[in-house]
């Protein structure tokens, strides 16, 4: 069951996606302004927000841009009442995934929740993990406050498994996103990952990087071989 979460002010609008979204199976909580759609976004896991872009005490794009400063990759599906190109670029530049125009079809707002909790927002440049600070703005990373000292690839396959965290990744699913059809030497992969490991352990966490056998990798803080 996905568990989404819906801030809306228009009480009528809200509780008629909330029972819609209840005959799909999927449970949503309701936050009827900004500040409160915030507190619970900070407390708990959701799969998909749903967040209407003209808000009481908050507005959804201050709701957005804080979510994304603070490293919550949850996918968002922004509501707006305007059908304007500059709401939209608003809208994507400070965090959102995807835009549903007002008034829309229930239907359409399942696909769209269904096809953004199938994945975590990329929306996101500051990703935090089991101790891990990712910056993709300043391009460097820390564990527990310490530097590591990665080459830019070494980021970038430390990018892929956090954003996916704390689900494995593939080999073949980093090569594709690292190198695309430029397929590198054998080995290449396997000396970032062993040089990537190196860093976690210098800076304290032996724990959190796991070779998952025949498969690939994960970066997971709770994990239990």
């Amino acid at each position: 069951m996905l568990n989404l979460l819906l801030v809306e002010d228009d009480l009528d609008l809200a509780t008629a996606v909330i029972d819609y979204l209840e005959l799909e199976d999927m449970q949503c909580d309701h936050a009827g302004n900004g500040v409160v759609g915030l507190n619970l976004i900070e407390k708990n896991d959701y799969q998909v927000i749903i967040l209407d872009l003209n808000l009481p005490q908050m507005s959804g794009l201050s709701v957005c841009k804080t979510i994304r400063d603070e490293g919550i990759d949850t996918p968002v599906l922004m509501l707006t009442a305007m059908d304007s190109l500059q709401d939209k670029l608003n809208g994507f530049s400070q965090g959102a995934d995807d835009y549903l125009i007002k008034p829309f079809a229930m239907e359409e707002l399942i696909v769209r929740v269904q096809a953004l909790s199938r994945r975590r927002s990329g929306q996101v440049t500051l990703l935090k993990v089991a101790g891990i600070c990712l910056d993709l703005d300043k391009k460097c990373a820390t564990l527990n406050s310490q530097t590591l000292k990665l080459s830019p690839t070494a980021l970038r396959i430390l990018e892929i498994l956090l954003r996916e965290s704390p689900k494995p990744v593939s080999r073949e699913k980093i090569i594709q996103q690292i190198w695309g059809d430029d397929k590198p030497e054998s080995d290449s992969l396997k000396v970032h990952i062993f040089n990537l490991r190196k860093q976690l352990d210098l800076a304290g966490n032996k724990n959190i990087l796991h070779t998952v056998s025949g498969y690939g990798f994960s970066i997971d803080g709770d994990y239990k071989a």
